[in-house]
């Protein structure tokens, strides 16, 4: 007669899954492999993937219409029309036609009047690079386009081929056998008997697997016989990374998997206290997890999501989560048009006891957008817009747990903020960084405003000659804050290669055309202030009013000929080829409230800051310093 096995436990489910992740621990490794990015779909990024080319490749017609020289048009209104001749003044461009010089503009078709002579009137003059858009305005090459752990989306499979990442490294799905057992078990199709039972489970599985980013492979049933079932199971274990056994793991006498188990490896857990899915047994074979889960279908499943699924997410590095609805604050005033529903892209972070929705891009070019979103901000038809601080519906595209340990940005931008995402999850287990980039002022606002954890900023305080920390004290009187100390970084010049220009200082500006950072950068600031200095009116320099939102795209304008320079940091210039003229070093800090010190992610971030892995990547970008990174400073203000 079989022996029954009488002894199953009753450990707690959350205690049984430690037992087992730590018995575990010593025998997972992460494998890698390198595939094409067509063939990428929901697969987990092993490394961090950065664009080769730029998004647009060209400056090239946002709107179909006609190019024009826009100095051309000036004077033009409804009570003078202006007439433009083809060929003379104009020529006509659909979108996504090339804008080349001497074209700097396009006038919408909607705003032309056909004249005689196959000319075209028009009633108002063209703003230089109106309805076009510039090389690089979606995706600079040299940006990350995807940081380390990622799960591959359709849409990220789109941005990285628009950024030339044909191939990228992927952490090796993990290969699953699925073994259901019992004499009772046959395939559909077989013939039935009195005491026959269909089995199903393995193909639930099959799909959960899948599902979780796996490579299942599923077996006929194997009769509960032991030699039989013990051969199979070794040969499962030889070639797989998991096995997963189903029935067989209660007290039946010819439950034979726990005494398997028992022979060929080691028992973890056997039972736990969960209803149903009670006899659930955790095992550790030759390195590799064996999990036997009960043969009723309600108990095999709560069993899979409580133990299969988090061990297949530490072999996969894919998160498996519900991705709620929820109610967030809003950063910024959106406004919609009454005919549509729209969906604005946002990233979410949790601040406090808030959900923050920062708004991102919100033009139809912009796909970047979609891979950097955390979900959509819902604004219905016949609703003109939302008002900044309301409270908004927002669908979130991640799970809600991830938010709550994500480090929420905003402020300024630099190439490090893509360096410190990419490391956190690796540093932390799990940590993450969300910056949205909206200049120094921008960010210091948002951190008053309790919208943001830290706001990396570059101020240069006229009357000290002191960098950030006077700005921190005038804003926040009376408030406990700290500052992060960054990068030193080194600003200057951008020219293309060769300076065909020959610019050596700030004094030449005005004879080139110039492409500037937008109001609030802490670039914008220290540009004024060296102009400021030296007497030099902004309105001499062509292209003061032309603003870019990064280092990154302003470097890749003077690249491609859309300015022959713009002021930005070492690394920028250097990723894109430039020439570069310093014009002196400046601090790169973190503003933050002292009471968001101790928070998790937040000390994942320090941390990140003072890895050595960091400092390496620094040193291969060129132009930081990092004396200080990472020391924290409690400022009195």
């Amino acid at each position: 007669m079989s022996k029954r096995n009488l002894y199953l436990s009753n450990t707690p489910a959350e205690e049984a899954l430690v037992r087992f992740q730590a018995a575990l621990k010593p025998h997972i490794a992460v494998k890698r492999e390198n595939i094409s990015a067509v063939d990428a779909l929901g697969r987990v990024t092993g490394q961090a993937v950065f664009a080769r080319y730029n998004s647009p490749l060209y400056n090239c017609a946002a709107m179909d219409g006609v190019a024009v020289v826009c100095q051309n048009t000036r004077g033009a209104s409804e009570s003078n029309p202006l007439t433009l001749r083809e060929g003379e003044d104009f020529l006509p461009v659909d979108t996504g036609d090339p804008i080349r010089p001497p074209y700097d503009g396009v006038i919408m078709a909607e705003e032309l009047t056909q004249v005689e002579d196959g000319g075209v009137a028009i009633r108002a003059a063209a703003a230089p690079w109106q309805h076009v858009r510039p090389v690089g305005e979606d995706i600079v090459a040299g940006e990350m386009i995807l940081p380390a752990g990622h799960t591959v989306r359709p849409i990220d499979v789109g941005v990285l081929l628009s950024g030339g990442a044909a191939e990228l490294s992927v952490r090796a799905k993990s290969t699953v056998a699925i073994l259901p057992t019992g004499t009772e078990m046959i395939e559909l199709g077989d013939e039935i008997g009195e005491d026959s039972i269909v089995e199903s489970n393995s193909r639930m599985f099959e799909g959960l697997v899948r599902q979780g980013g796996g490579d299942p492979t599923r077996f006929s049933p194997t009769p509960d016989e032991y030699d039989q079932l013990k051969s199979a199971l070794q040969k499962a274990v030889r070639d797989f990374d998991m096995v997963l056994m189903i029935a067989g793991t209660s007290a039946g006498r010819e439950d034979f998997t726990v005494h398997l188990l028992r022979e060929l490896g080691e028992v973890v857990v056997h039972g736990v206290a969960i209803k149903p899915g009670k006899p659930v047994i955790l095992a550790v074979v030759d390195g590799k997890p064996v999990i036997g889960l009960p043969g009723y279908p309600v108990s095999a499943y709560l069993a899979y999501q409580n133990f299969v699924a988090p061990i297949l997410s530490e072999l996969t590095g894919r998160t498996q989560e519900d991705l709620p609805a929820v109610k967030a604050t809003l950063t910024r005033s959106l406004v919609s048009s009454l005919k549509h529903r729209e969906y604005v892209r946002v990233k979410v972070g949790k601040v406090g006891d808030r959900l923050i929705a920062s708004p991102l891009a919100r033009g139809a070019g912009a796909a970047m957008s979609l891979v950097r979103a955390d979900g959509f901000c819902l604004i219905d038809q016949d609703v003109e817009g939302v008002e900044a601080g309301a409270q908004v519906d927002v669908l979130l595209s991640r799970g809600l747990s991830g938010l709550e340990r994500t480090v929420v940005s905003i402020g300024s931008h630099d190439l490090i903020l893509d360096i410190l995402a990419d490391l956190m999850p690796e540093i932390s287990g799990g940590a993450g960084l969300s910056s949205a980039h909206v200049g120094s002022m921008g960010g210091l606002l948002a951190l008053k405003n309790g919208e943001c954890h830290i706001a990396p900023y570059h101020l240069l305080d006229e009357a000290s000659g002191e960098y950030n920390l006077p700005y921190l004290k005038r804003l926040f009187i009376g408030e406990g804050m700290a500052l992060i100390k960054g990068v030193g970084r080194v600003q200057g010049i951008m020219v293309q290669k060769g300076n065909p220009l020959g610019v050596s200082e700030i004094e030449d500006l005005p004879r080139c055309s110039y492409i500037n950072r937008q109001r609030g950068a802490g670039t914008r600031l220290l540009l004024d202030y060296k102009l400021k200095t030296l007497g030099i009116d902004p309105g001499e320099i062509s292209g003061y009013s032309r603003e870019a939102a990064t280092h990154m795209a302003v470097a890749a304008a003077v690249r491609e000929g859309g300015a022959q320079a713009g002021l930005g940091v070492l690394s920028a210039a250097k990723a894109m080829g430039l020439d570069f003229i310093p014009i002196g070093e400046e601090e790169y800090d973190f503003a933050i409230r002292a009471e968001f010190l101790e928070l998790p992610h937040i000390c994942a971030f320090i941390a990140a800051l003072k890895d050595a892995r960091f400092h390496e990547r620094l040193d291969e970008l060129g132009g930081y310093t990092i004396r200080s990174a990472g020391e924290v400073i409690r400022v009195d203000c």
